[in-house]
């Protein structure tokens, strides 16, 4: 934050940042009242555990991998279905991406986290270490949260989430939506086609892809839940009103609005079409450059 005001950067906004630690109190509370809860319920299932890890180095390998995988899975929830995004939508609201950003948490995210990591619970993983390892992976998923760092050496790029990864995964440009939900490890998205690289022809532009009119606390935590609701009301079936909560954010009944991917599949329809163009035309003018040779030499 200091760099950013002595650089003139304008990294930080004093609004936007006290807005991110009024948000990172509410999900604290909510994430206090939920630890027992979260601590009983991995503890029941431990109690049905598979099988035990006995190496040392063998359980904590597993379990990192394991817990940053489950996080993959239940960030892309937040992302494609329309009730989760409705839950996730505040920590992607901010216009500005700085180390703040990491503490504008998903309120109301805590109250159904925890069954995302029964399978851990399962697998021979005690409650607690499930719990300690989630908090040291969300540690460094805040660190990530930066402008200052660029690109870092490939072999980091490519097999960890970093700085780079993060902002193209806040990202409101059509061609970055729904990318890098990876916590720790970017090769989930690699494995799972949800990958998608920064790049400098396309710069990163944060926040929503419809801005918020008033972001206010209460209208950032609530406003898709509102909007989520009026969609569902005018919905004319039973079933549009199901797809509305289940399906990706975008989706409507008349077509009204779009999806991410419909969105990006249009883009790069466009810019092959870009591109085909400009290979016509370099073509034509080497053909007209061909044809100007050939009469000279005549």
């Amino acid at each position: 934050m200091f760099f950013s005001y002595y650089h003139d950067r304008k990294y930080y906004n004093k609004r936007d940042t006290w807005t991110n630690l009024y948000l990172m109190s509410a999900a604290f509370v909510v994430n206090l009242a939920t630890k027992t809860l979260t601590f009983f319920v991995l503890d029941f299932f431990y109690r049905f555990r598979l099988f035990e890890i006995e190496n040392v180095f063998w359980y904590w390998l597993v379990l990192v991998l394991a817990q940053d995988f489950l996080y993959w899975a239940l960030h892309t929830l937040g992302h494609y279905s329309r009730f989760f995004w409705a839950i996730h939508v505040t920590h992607h609201s901010s216009e500005h991406f700085n180390l703040t950003t990491g503490f504008r948490s998903t309120v109301f995210e805590p109250l159904y986290r925890m069954l995302f990591y029964v399978p851990l619970a399962l697998m021979g993983f005690n409650a607690i270490d499930i719990m300690f390892c989630y908090l040291a992976t969300q540690i460094y998923g805040n660190l990530v949260h930066t402008q200052t760092v660029k690109k870092l050496h490939p072999v980091i790029e490519y097999i960890f989430v970093t700085p780079s990864h993060h902002r193209v995964h806040h990202a409101s440009n059509v061609r970055y939506l729904d990318r890098n939900m990876g916590m720790i490890l970017i090769l989930w998205d690699r494995i799972f086609n949800t990958f998608q690289e920064e790049t400098d022809d396309d710069k990163v532009k944060y926040g929503l892809t419809k801005p918020l009119e008033n972001p206010g606390p209460a209208d950032i935590i609530f406003h898709e839940f509102i909007a989520l609701w009026h969609d569902i009301k005018k919905a004319p079936t039973l079933a549009d009103k199901i797809r509305y909560v289940i399906n990706p954010p975008g989706w409507s009944h008349d077509g009204s609005t779009q999806t991410a991917k419909v969105l990006q599949r249009e883009l790069k329809a466009q810019e092959s079409a870009q591109n085909q163009t400009t290979i016509q035309h370099i073509s034509d003018a080497s053909v007209r450059k061909k044809d100007t040779l050939v009469e000279d030499m005549a």
